[in-house]
């Protein structure tokens, strides 16, 4: 891979890019930081060559070729749309935008300016996710007719809990749902290719007035004591959507910031005329395995018992666990490959820029499903 790449955002995920690049051998010119301390601060940390001190300088550097997104919401598009035009190829962090009429323009400039956007739903690399995928096109459950997906976490369940996502201005007028609820539903349509078309959506705000920290924040991270602001807040801690999708399926997301004990529980379960696949991250290397007329039973992750279409996907034998960080190297691999063919024209198989669209249309339907309380069409393009 003859690639040189820089980081913008150096929290949580960014760290997570950072270390994903490194496994594959993708050298990393610098980062932008929030600030030019924060961002030499983090360069020295991670033992980098270079901190730019703005978005102007990282664009024109001539020796870089992709730039990883890894900022708050609002700002994605300013940037994915300056490196674009600057010749870059861009991996943004999802949601792509703060709204469908953002990420239409990302996914026109990017064509426009002949360069390979993508979008990190990097849950779909998990290895028996990419095994789940392929026994589902292969029949392995005959038709599929129902899909369950749930994320679960907790680190917002205390008023105290704080992150800049739970700022409408810079996070967007959804949080749990743009924010882990498109993972779900992109990984329910991404394993059984079948698109939803309608949607019925009940969101709540469970902690109507949080602390804001008047300190630094990092994601997953207690806040600094140093006195806080009480904040109203507006937008979803929990939400369930019942789901219509192409060719008569049926299904239902749940997601939750604010569930007791749950660190990161995304889960699946398909269902289907001849059996059923369920599976969550909290247990990754394990793929239940449901059947009506003879024993259940359950997969191990092991690469020489996978399919031939998911064993690329699993690195190491069978009894060595795979888990999150894998999963960034995983999409960062297809992303990349794909860029070395230098075939726009391709098929894609990593999250494209089209995918953070389509999952900001459906942001735009399960919003007025539920100020309407009213089932909603996902108006594709």
């Amino acid at each position: 891979m003859n690639h040189v790449a820089a980081v913008i955002g150096v929290g949580f995920v960014g760290r997570a890019h950072v270390d994903a690049l490194r496994r594959l051998g993708i050298p990393i010119k610098g980062i932008l930081g929030s600030s030019k301390e924060r961002g030499e601060e983090s360069r020295a940390a991670l033992g980098l060559e270079h901190s730019y001190a703005t978005l102007d300088e990282l664009a024109a550097d001539p020796t870089v070729t992709a730039v990883h997104i890894c900022t708050p919401n609002n700002v994605h598009f300013e940037q994915s749309s300056k490196l674009l035009r600057a010749g870059k190829h861009v991996l943004c962090e999802k949601p792509l935008a703060m709204d469908s009429r953002e990420s239409q323009m990302l996914v026109q400039i990017a064509a426009e300016s002949k360069r390979v956007g993508g979008v990190a739903y990097n849950l779909r690399y998990y290895p028996l996710c990419q095994e789940a995928r392929s026994l589902i096109s292969k029949g392995a459950i005959g038709v599929p007719h129902t899909a369950h997906g749930s994320f679960l976490q907790d680190w917002l369940l205390h008023p105290t809990d704080w992150n800049w996502r739970l700022e409408q201005k810079l996070g967007g007028d959804l949080r749990a749902v743009s924010d882990i609820g498109t993972h779900s539903m992109d990984l329910l349509m991404w394993l059984t290719q079948k698109k939803i078309t309608e949607v019925c959506a009940d969101l709540a705000t469970m902690i109507p007035v949080r602390r804001k920290p008047r300190g630094r924040v990092e994601t997953f991270k207690k806040a600094d004591a140093s006195g806080y602001d009480e904040m109203p807040m507006t937008t979803d801690d929990y939400a369930s959507i019942l789901l219509h999708f192409q060719d008569g399926m049926r299904g239902v997301v749940t997601v939750s910031q604010v569930s007791a004990g749950h660190k990161a529980k995304l889960g699946f379960g398909i269902d289907g005329s001849e059996g059923s696949l369920w599976w969550n991250a909290e247990n990754p290397n394990e793929l239940w395995i449901g059947r009506r007329d003879s024993a259940n039973g359950s997969m191990i992750k092991d690469p020489a018992l996978m399919t031939a279409e998911a064993r690329p996907y699993a690195v190491y034998p069978g009894g060595h666990t795979e888990g999150y960080p894998d999963t960034f190297m995983q999409l960062f691999r297809d992303f990349y490959e794909y860029v070395d063919k230098g075939d726009l024209s391709a098929p894609r198989k990593f999250p494209t820029f089209e995918t953070g669209h389509d999952e900001m249309l459906l942001c735009d339907a399960v919003l007025k499903s539920s100020q309407e309380k009213s089932w909603q069409p996902v108006e594709w393009d």
